[in-house]
């Protein structure tokens, strides 16, 4: 699985229901409210062998609410052991 990092900014008033269809999507494992630039911030795992801009544009983006995002891919900063 691929380990993405999603904040949506949304637009005035939908913060909370753009948070509730989120969720009710079942595709988050993690979903914060945030300051700052964005409102939301959810932690997605992507199935492996899924396109990750496919995945978040299908399945994500189509909720009404949402004016922008901005995806943050994760890669391993180091290996089990502590090695390289």
């Amino acid at each position: 699985m691929t380990c993405v990092f999603v904040q949506l900014r949304c637009h005035p008033g939908k913060t909370y229901d753009v948070a509730r269809e989120v969720y009710l999507r079942e595709i988050v494992s993690e979903l914060y409210s945030t300051s700052g630039d964005f409102d939301l911030l959810a932690k997605i795992y992507i199935p492996e062998g899924e396109d990750v801009g496919v995945f978040i544009n299908d399945r994500l983006l189509d909720i009404p609410g949402i004016a922008r995002s901005l995806t943050t891919m994760t890669f391993k900063a180091m290996h089990v052991d502590g090695g390289r």
